[in-house]
């Protein structure tokens, strides 16, 4: 299911999460089904449904303007689940500080941090 990221954002700018569950998300008043990723330069489909399919690839959006935030959640699902090994020293190299946890407390940060004018990404797996 991993592949690359579609090369167009669907929004410019960051959206925040209005709702997730049903295995979507609700942004700006839009449905989007599956994983998202969200950057300083728009939302983009994460063809991602565990974190164990994360590629250097479907995360090029984010790595690509890292730049343009200071921290990059992680919404892994359910429940907790590690990086593969990899992907966490690619993201070092990049200088990309990250964070896992949960999918609904991913979006709930994220929210916050958007709202407190942070500089923040995040890739975040759809849930029921």
């Amino acid at each position: 299911m991993a592949g690359p990221s579609s090369s167009k954002p669907h929004f410019s700018g960051q959206p925040l999460i209005e709702a997730y569950g049903d295995f979507g998300f609700r942004l700006e008043g839009q449905r989007f089904e599956g994983a998202v990723l969200l950057t300083p330069s728009g939302l983009y489909p994460w063809p991602v449904a565990d974190l164990s399919e994360v590629t250097a690839e479907s995360l090029s959006p984010a790595v690509s303007v890292k730049s343009s935030f200071d921290i990059l959640l992680f919404g892994a699902g359910a429940s907790f689940a590690r990086l593969p090994r990899e992907i966490a020293e690619m993201l070092e190299e990049e200088g990309i500080s990250f964070d896992v946890m949960d999918s609904p407390a991913a979006a709930r940060t994220y929210n916050l941090l958007m709202d407190e004018g942070r500089r923040v990404a995040a890739a975040i797996i759809a849930v029921e």
